[in-house]
């Protein structure tokens, strides 16, 4: 999908720098400083145009979320949900964080969502995917002992994928729900792209992982 340019972007998010992180290298350790509350910390990584964040951050006062997104262009949209929904305990960092551990401090996190991320088909992209071991070694880094990976996707074969990654790296599973909306859960947060997928009859796939102590 190609990014339509907003020139008018950066002046945009620096007028939202109560939304819009920016030194987020130099919060590592204290991000909860930034939020009214000292609240757990949750982050979704590829935030997209913000839906989700938004009605996550509406819906549950008692946690603090953080965005993570680096198409610039996709983060004034993002932006202007979190604005819409006139909460506090969301903020947006528009970074391309190659590795999460320069970003949050050892145990800062109790949650991480991967929403709809890009499944990286081909086997010679394999590294790429959000659920390659790699990964999960710096999830593994910022999470909480008892903190928890939630994975939805339309893509079955990164959803299969994804369960055998976890395995491997000696995960617990402790969801794996093969079509999330008949399970119906009353407190499910769509994104943009799960209303769009699961309108054309798309199943969506969800689990839940965190590490063995």
């Amino acid at each position: 999908m190609r990014l339509r340019h907003k020139p008018w972007a950066d002046d945009y998010l620096k007028e939202n720098e109560d939304i819009v992180v920016h030194n987020p290298f130099e919060q590592k350790g204290n991000w909860n400083s930034l939020f009214p509350d000292d609240q757990p910390l949750h982050i979704e990584i590829g935030t997209g145009k913000g839906q989700f964040i938004a009605g996550m951050a509406a819906q549950h006062s008692d946690i603090n979320f953080i965005g993570i997104e680096r198409a610039k262009s996709i983060v004034v949209s993002a932006v202007e949900k979190v604005k819409q929904a006139e909460v506090a305990n969301a903020k947006l960092l528009n970074v391309n964080a190659q590795d999460l551990r320069e970003l949050f401090a050892e145990n800062e996190v109790d949650k991480i969502y991967l929403n709809f991320s890009d499944p990286w088909p081909k086997t010679k992209h394999e590294k790429r995917r959000l659920t390659y071991h790699t990964f999960l070694q710096q999830y593994k880094g910022i999470l909480k002992p008892d903190g928890e990976i939630v994975l939805k996707t339309d893509n079955r074969k990164l959803f299969e994928y994804s369960l055998v990654s976890f395995s491997k790296f000696g995960m617990i599973l402790d969801e794996v729900l093969l079509d999330l909306h008949d399970y119906n859960d009353p407190d499910n947060v769509q994104t943009e792209y799960e209303e769009k997928f699961s309108g054309k009859g798309q199943p969506i796939y969800r689990c839940k992982a965190y590490f063995a102590s």
